[in-house]
């Protein structure tokens, strides 16, 4: 029937071997892009709740990596540590990836321990978090130098009486404006 009707056989046709193969042409692009698809991690070390006494939980993160297998070792010098918990890779809202992964330590003995990070998005540079001997993961800016502590509590204390002198000025001022009236 549909072949004695010029119209509907033209119409098939035309999308049999025009419109077909432009959609899966499309379809096989979209699926390559996405299979090259790749997302540098960015990685960052905390501590988490302390195991027991004189212990120390410390904890990498890596997200936003794609694809998704990541490679992740808590080491010292070469050495990958027992002992290293790799949680579950979960989702991102925008489809990267987030994996945490801890090493239960001696307090005494996290100093010297380094975090890395392998993922085919970094060409073959891993990323190596440093563990520092006094500091831990807060102590460090983003280049990985020290924060001085004691600056940093310095200028706290100095900003707080800087405000507090301020309004001590003011609430003088204002009483001594009061008397005129």
């Amino acid at each position: 029937m549909l072949n004695k009707d010029h119209e509907t056989r033209d119409t098939i046709q035309w999308l049999l071997n025009d419109i077909c193969p432009q959609f899966v042409t499309g379809l096989l692009e979209l699926g390559q892009q996405e299979l090259e698809k790749q997302v540098k991690p960015e990685a960052w070390l905390s501590s988490g709740p302390p195991p027991g006494p004189g212990r120390l939980l410390l904890v990498c993160h890596v997200s936003g990596f794609y694809p998704e297998p990541v490679w992740v070792w808590w080491m010292r010098g070469e050495q990958e540590q027992p002992g290293t918990q790799q949680g579950d890779v979960l989702p991102n809202a925008d489809g990267t990836w987030y994996l945490r992964v801890t090493l239960d330590v001696a307090a005494g003995e996290a100093a010297g321990l380094t975090c890395r990070v392998r993922h085919s998005s970094l060409g073959g540079q891993d990323i190596v978090l440093y563990w520092g001997e006094h500091w831990g993961p807060a102590g460090r800016g983003s280049d990985g130098s020290h924060a001085p502590v004691g600056l940093i509590v310095t200028a706290v204390l100095a900003s707080l009486l800087l405000i507090g002198g301020g309004v001590a000025f003011w609430l003088k001022k204002r009483s001594s404006y009061q008397d005129i009236l």
